[in-house]
Protein backbone atom coordinates (compact mmCIF):
# COMPACT_ATOMS: atom_id res chain seq x y z
CA UNK A 1 0.00 0.00 0.00
CA UNK A 2 2.87 2.42 0.62
CA UNK A 3 3.82 3.21 -3.02
CA UNK A 4 0.14 3.46 -3.95
CA UNK A 5 -0.50 5.93 -1.14
CA UNK A 6 2.53 8.02 -2.08
CA UNK A 7 1.48 8.11 -5.73
CA UNK A 8 -1.98 9.35 -4.70
CA UNK A 9 -0.38 12.14 -2.65
CA UNK A 10 -1.32 10.89 0.80
CA UNK A 11 0.88 10.89 3.88
CA UNK A 12 0.58 7.30 5.09
CA UNK A 13 1.61 6.28 8.60
CA UNK A 14 1.42 2.68 9.83
CA UNK A 15 2.19 2.65 13.57
CA UNK A 16 3.49 -0.61 15.03
CA UNK A 17 1.70 -1.79 18.16
CA UNK A 18 3.66 -2.93 21.22
CA UNK A 19 4.75 -6.55 20.98
CA UNK A 20 4.34 -6.80 17.20
CA UNK A 21 6.58 -6.17 14.20
CA UNK A 22 9.84 -4.45 15.05
CA UNK A 23 8.51 -4.07 18.61
CA UNK A 24 8.09 -7.81 19.18
CA UNK A 25 10.78 -7.68 21.88
CA UNK A 26 8.32 -5.67 24.00
CA UNK A 27 5.69 -8.41 24.08
CA UNK A 28 4.64 -9.41 27.60
CA UNK A 29 1.49 -10.96 29.10
CA UNK A 30 0.53 -7.46 30.33
CA UNK A 31 0.12 -6.02 26.81
CA UNK A 32 -3.56 -5.43 26.11
CA UNK A 33 -6.02 -3.45 24.00
CA UNK A 34 -5.41 -0.29 26.03
CA UNK A 35 -1.67 -0.61 25.33
CA UNK A 36 -2.31 -0.52 21.60
CA UNK A 37 -4.74 2.38 21.89
CA UNK A 38 -2.05 4.30 23.76
CA UNK A 39 0.48 3.41 21.04
CA UNK A 40 -1.64 5.17 18.42
CA UNK A 41 -2.51 8.09 20.66
CA UNK A 42 1.22 8.62 21.15
CA UNK A 43 1.82 8.73 17.40
CA UNK A 44 -1.01 11.24 16.94
CA UNK A 45 0.33 13.41 19.75
CA UNK A 46 4.04 13.41 18.92
CA UNK A 47 3.62 13.55 15.14
CA UNK A 48 1.19 16.45 15.75
CA UNK A 49 -1.43 14.83 13.56
CA UNK A 50 -4.84 16.30 12.84
CA UNK A 51 -7.47 15.88 10.12
CA UNK A 52 -6.63 12.17 10.20
CA UNK A 53 -8.35 9.51 8.12
CA UNK A 54 -7.95 6.52 10.42
CA UNK A 55 -7.99 3.21 8.51
CA UNK A 56 -8.51 0.03 10.52
CA UNK A 57 -8.20 -3.59 9.38
CA UNK A 58 -9.41 -6.65 11.31
CA UNK A 59 -8.34 -6.41 15.01
CA UNK A 60 -7.31 -2.83 14.22
CA UNK A 61 -10.98 -1.88 14.38
CA UNK A 62 -10.87 -2.47 18.14
CA UNK A 63 -7.89 -0.13 18.48
CA UNK A 64 -9.13 2.55 16.09
CA UNK A 65 -12.53 2.75 17.76
CA UNK A 66 -10.82 3.44 21.07
CA UNK A 67 -8.49 6.02 19.53
CA UNK A 68 -11.33 7.87 17.83
CA UNK A 69 -13.24 7.93 21.12
CA UNK A 70 -10.26 9.49 22.93
CA UNK A 71 -9.31 12.17 20.38
CA UNK A 72 -12.35 12.75 18.14
CA UNK A 73 -11.16 16.29 17.39
CA UNK A 74 -8.11 14.85 15.57
CA UNK A 75 -10.03 12.39 13.39
CA UNK A 76 -11.77 13.45 10.16
CA UNK A 77 -13.02 10.01 9.19
CA UNK A 78 -12.78 6.41 10.38
CA UNK A 79 -12.66 3.69 7.71
CA UNK A 80 -13.02 0.05 8.71
CA UNK A 81 -11.65 -2.53 6.25
CA UNK A 82 -13.17 -5.92 7.12
CA UNK A 83 -12.65 -4.90 10.74
CA UNK A 84 -14.26 -5.39 14.13
CA UNK A 85 -16.49 -2.53 15.29
CA UNK A 86 -17.02 -2.88 19.05
CA UNK A 87 -19.56 -1.14 21.18
CA UNK A 88 -18.81 0.03 24.71
CA UNK A 89 -17.92 -2.88 26.97
CA UNK A 90 -17.25 -5.41 24.19
CA UNK A 91 -14.04 -7.33 23.65
CA UNK A 92 -12.98 -8.95 20.40
CA UNK A 93 -13.80 -12.35 21.91
CA UNK A 94 -17.37 -11.11 22.44
CA UNK A 95 -17.68 -10.51 18.70
CA UNK A 96 -16.51 -13.91 17.44
CA UNK A 97 -18.65 -16.90 16.49
CA UNK A 98 -18.25 -19.80 18.88
CA UNK A 99 -16.08 -21.95 16.59
CA UNK A 100 -13.60 -19.13 15.90
CA UNK A 101 -13.38 -18.34 19.60
CA UNK A 102 -12.73 -22.01 20.37
CA UNK A 103 -9.91 -22.12 17.79
CA UNK A 104 -8.24 -19.06 19.27
CA UNK A 105 -8.46 -20.42 22.80
CA UNK A 106 -7.08 -23.77 21.68
CA UNK A 107 -4.19 -22.01 19.97
CA UNK A 108 -3.48 -20.26 23.25
CA UNK A 109 -3.35 -23.59 25.08
CA UNK A 110 -1.17 -25.21 22.40
CA UNK A 111 1.25 -22.27 22.41
CA UNK A 112 2.93 -20.42 25.26
CA UNK A 113 -0.29 -19.83 27.21
CA UNK A 114 -0.37 -16.03 26.91
CA UNK A 115 -0.32 -15.33 23.17
CA UNK A 116 -2.85 -16.22 20.48
CA UNK A 117 -1.48 -17.48 17.14
CA UNK A 118 -2.37 -15.57 13.96
CA UNK A 119 -5.34 -16.52 11.81
CA UNK A 120 -4.75 -18.66 8.69
CA UNK A 121 -3.58 -16.80 5.59
CA UNK A 122 -6.54 -16.21 3.22
CA UNK A 123 -6.82 -18.91 0.57
CA UNK A 124 -6.59 -16.53 -2.39
CA UNK A 125 -3.16 -15.22 -1.33
CA UNK A 126 -0.49 -15.92 -3.95
CA UNK A 127 2.37 -18.24 -3.04
CA UNK A 128 4.84 -15.36 -3.29
CA UNK A 129 2.79 -13.14 -0.99
CA UNK A 130 2.19 -15.99 1.44
CA UNK A 131 5.93 -16.64 1.65
CA UNK A 132 6.53 -12.93 2.34
CA UNK A 133 3.74 -12.70 4.95
CA UNK A 134 4.86 -15.73 6.91
CA UNK A 135 8.18 -14.05 7.74
CA UNK A 136 6.41 -11.44 9.82
CA UNK A 137 3.30 -13.04 11.29
CA UNK A 138 3.47 -13.66 15.03
CA UNK A 139 1.22 -14.50 17.98
CA UNK A 140 -0.44 -11.63 19.82
CA UNK A 141 -0.97 -11.19 23.58
CA UNK A 142 -4.25 -12.60 24.86
CA UNK A 143 -5.44 -9.42 26.55
CA UNK A 144 -5.64 -7.62 23.22
CA UNK A 145 -8.60 -9.91 22.57
CA UNK A 146 -10.29 -10.45 25.91
CA UNK A 147 -10.10 -6.90 27.34
CA UNK A 148 -13.38 -5.00 26.86
CA UNK A 149 -13.19 -1.63 25.14
CA UNK A 150 -14.38 1.25 27.28
CA UNK A 151 -15.74 4.25 25.41
CA UNK A 152 -15.75 7.53 27.28
CA UNK A 153 -17.58 9.81 24.86
CA UNK A 154 -20.80 7.93 24.21
CA UNK A 155 -22.27 7.96 20.72
CA UNK A 156 -19.51 8.56 18.19
CA UNK A 157 -20.13 11.49 15.84
CA UNK A 158 -17.11 10.97 13.56
CA UNK A 159 -18.08 10.01 9.97
CA UNK A 160 -17.50 6.30 9.47
CA UNK A 161 -17.21 4.02 6.46
CA UNK A 162 -17.01 0.26 6.07
CA UNK A 163 -15.33 -1.77 3.31
CA UNK A 164 -16.47 -5.41 3.29
CA UNK A 165 -14.51 -8.19 1.61
CA UNK A 166 -16.88 -10.13 -0.66
CA UNK A 167 -15.00 -13.44 -0.53
CA UNK A 168 -16.39 -14.78 2.70
CA UNK A 169 -14.60 -17.29 4.88
CA UNK A 170 -16.60 -19.87 6.89
CA UNK A 171 -18.19 -18.19 9.90
CA UNK A 172 -17.11 -14.74 8.69
CA UNK A 173 -17.37 -12.49 11.79
CA UNK A 174 -17.38 -9.26 9.78
CA UNK A 175 -20.78 -9.64 8.09
CA UNK A 176 -22.44 -8.31 11.25
CA UNK A 177 -20.47 -5.06 11.03
CA UNK A 178 -21.21 -4.60 7.33
CA UNK A 179 -24.91 -4.93 8.16
CA UNK A 180 -24.60 -2.47 11.03
CA UNK A 181 -22.80 0.04 8.81
CA UNK A 182 -25.61 -0.05 6.27
CA UNK A 183 -28.32 0.14 8.93
CA UNK A 184 -26.67 3.16 10.57
CA UNK A 185 -26.11 4.98 7.28
CA UNK A 186 -22.32 4.86 7.04
CA UNK A 187 -20.60 5.02 3.68
CA UNK A 188 -20.43 1.40 2.57
CA UNK A 189 -18.38 -0.35 -0.11
CA UNK A 190 -17.55 -3.92 -1.05
CA UNK A 191 -14.26 -5.20 -2.43
CA UNK A 192 -13.69 -8.37 -4.45
CA UNK A 193 -11.12 -9.89 -2.12
CA UNK A 194 -10.79 -12.07 0.93
CA UNK A 195 -10.02 -10.68 4.37
CA UNK A 196 -6.58 -9.13 3.72
CA UNK A 197 -7.28 -6.88 0.73
CA UNK A 198 -4.13 -4.84 1.43
CA UNK A 199 -2.19 -7.96 0.37
CA UNK A 200 -4.40 -9.58 -2.25
CA UNK A 201 -6.11 -6.56 -3.86
CA UNK A 202 -4.05 -3.45 -3.05
CA UNK A 203 -4.99 -1.46 -6.17
CA UNK A 204 -8.71 -1.99 -5.66
CA UNK A 205 -8.41 -1.14 -1.97
CA UNK A 206 -6.41 1.99 -2.76
CA UNK A 207 -9.12 3.16 -5.15
CA UNK A 208 -11.81 2.74 -2.49
CA UNK A 209 -9.77 4.40 0.26
CA UNK A 210 -8.93 7.35 -1.97
CA UNK A 211 -12.58 7.71 -2.97
CA UNK A 212 -13.79 7.63 0.63
CA UNK A 213 -11.04 9.89 1.98
CA UNK A 214 -11.47 12.60 -0.63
Amino acid sequence: MHPLMRKAGHRFLVPTCTGLGEREHLATPAVNLDTHIQDLLGVIKFEELSDVVLVAHSYGGMVATGVADRVPERIRQLIYVDAFVPRDGQSLFDLLPADALARMRQGLVDGDGWRVPPMPVPADTSKADQKWIEQFRMPQPLHCFDQPLRLANGNMQIPRAYIKAKRLSPGDPFVQFAQRAQQEGWSFREIDSSHSAQITAPDALMQLLDELAT
